[in-house]
């Protein structure tokens, strides 16, 4: 007998909540930020704990208290150099995995 498959039959997530949790920019960026550092900034080049908030341009920039390392919350994720917004993507991915069917470009463009 096949095993039923859980994770098909989760519950899913209404336009309505989707957006009470991530409708804002800052709650999409607090969203990447627990998931990239689940238990607090970790430096990339040498795993410091300590850093400080450095501002370039409107981009908020993490820099390393030991090494000086900067980095910014997107680099090194799938958002690295987008121009579109963290909202935009949230909800392209609430589209793209929300529907039983594909999902053209110009249908997500929509």
């Amino acid at each position: 007998m096949a095993r039923m498959n859980t994770i098909q039959f989760q519950p899913g997530l209404s336009i309505d909540e989707l957006l009470e949790r991530y409708g804002t920019e800052a709650q999409c960026e607090a969203a990447v930020e627990q998931s990239r550092w689940p238990e607090g900034f970790e430096c990339p080049r040498c795993e410091g704990k300590a850093y400080c908030v450095v501002w370039h341009d409107g981009v908020k920039t993490f820099q390393c208290n030991a090494c000086h390392q900067q980095t910014t919350l997107t680099s090194g994720t799938i958002f690295h150099a987008t121009k579109l917004s963290l909202r935009t993507w949230f909800k392209a991915m609430y589209f793209l995995t929300q529907t039983k069917n594909n999902v053209s470009a110009l249908e997500l463009k929509r």
